[in-house]
């Protein structure tokens, strides 16, 4: 069997790991997690990076950051993971979907306007595998009607907007290091980005159950105290470790995904148009091969491609249900205009196996199991 994903490994965690445990400082905050913190600031140009324990704790702490408050209206679209809109519903948000674009199957950015009213706070653009949203479009939207920007980048690390990393431009932005992600610290994981030099002291409290522990560590208190709301926001130093493993090799992780990717877009290519769809990198983008997809005519192509590929040993999954269309989408969300590809498109789109350190016959093994299921020569 072909597993749709392995998680990543370079054989450099090991030693970090084993260094990171035999230290006198595991629980977090320690020397790798600096480590991390100055890679993401320097191969960004954020503000401030703040390793957390997972992505969802990233958006989490956007939300408090932002103050967000019951009846605040957030907009995203609904083909994405369910954080993307719990971080804000914790809070009492109302979240307003917003229809996405077929190309990228990212948020419609000539939407969003029409979906803004005296109540919406902030505008969340997804980087669908790890394709940028149209973000010079959304941050003059936000900038036109005061409004903040949180990009969830879970999957957008390496992959670049104008030559800006994505990560970089929102206000405030989150990568995730989940094992399905091109980079992991070992299961779980994700980072805060802070491009709004507003945040950064703050978001150091909340991070740390919301005392000022870190102004006290660099010696600009004499003793810490409860000063905000805040939470265990703090990743231990082992998952810091694990990183800092891949992040020593972050180019080479992506240039090894973007061969993979570039040989399924290349096998794929005289199928076009006939029962099958490829992905589509708009001018401007580089992106990350975090995902390859393609997508049927219709579900029912759709399960019967994907029975045929697991038949033949191969792993292939669909993606998000959109949020809009579940219980609590329905109860804390409403989506503004006409779904006009949100759900069509959802129904369509199968993801391929695709990881670090797959090698060609595998490859070539899934290519010949698409081949065969589309039933061409």
């Amino acid at each position: 069997m072909i597993p749709f994903n392995r998680p990543p490994y370079t054989g450099r965690e090991d030693e970090h790991v084993l260094a990171a445990m035999r230290s006198s400082k595991m629980s977090g905050d320690g020397d790798y997690t600096k480590r991390c913190h100055d890679w993401f600031e320097e191969q960004v140009g954020c503000k401030k990076a703040l390793l957390t324990p997972s992505c969802t704790q990233a958006l989490e702490m956007a939300a408090l950051l932002l103050d967000i408050q019951p009846g605040d209206e957030v907009i995203m679209p609904s083909y994405t993971f369910v954080s993307t809109a719990n971080a804000f519903v914790l809070r009492g948000a109302k979240i307003v979907f917003v229809d996405i674009r077929p190309d990228t199957m990212n948020i419609d950015e000539r939407l969003i306007e029409a979906a803004i009213t005296a109540k919406t706070k902030v505008i969340v653009p997804v980087h669908y595998a790890g394709v940028a949203c149209e973000m010079d479009s959304i941050m003059a939207l936000a900038e036109k009607h005061s409004l903040y920007v949180v990009e969830d980048a879970a999957q957008g690390m390496m992959s670049t907007y104008k030559g800006r990393a994505l990560g970089s431009i929102g206000h405030l932005a989150s990568y995730s290091f989940h094992e399905t992600k091109n980079y992991t610290s070992g299961g779980e994981g994700g980072v805060l980005l802070i491009n709004d030099e507003r945040f950064v002291a703050r978001a150091e409290i909340i991070r740390e159950k919301g005392t000022n522990r870190s102004q006290f560590w660099r010696g600009m208190v004499d003793k810490y105290t409860w000063v905000d709301v805040g939470s265990s926001y703090l990743p231990s130093e082992l998952q810091a470790a694990y990183l800092y493993g891949q992040l020593e090799v972050a180019g080479q992780i992506n240039t090894a995904r973007r061969a993979i990717w570039s040989r399924y877009q290349a096998a794929f290519a005289a199928f076009e148009g006939k029962g099958l769809e490829r992905p589509v990198i708009p001018v401007g983008c580089e992106h990350n091969a975090h995902m390859y997809y393609l997508k049927l005519c219709s579900l029912q192509q759709r399960s019967a491609f994907i029975d045929s590929l697991k038949a033949r040993g191969v792993m292939a999954v669909f993606h998000y249900v959109p949020l809009h269309s579940s219980p609590c989408g329905a109860q804390w969300g409403e989506f503004k205009g006409d779904d006009v590809f949100t759900t069509s498109e959802s129904e369509r789109l199968v993801r391929l196996p695709i990881w670090y350190g797959m090698d060609e016959a595998t490859q070539d093994a899934v290519i010949e199991s698409v081949r065969h299921a589309l039933k061409v020569a």
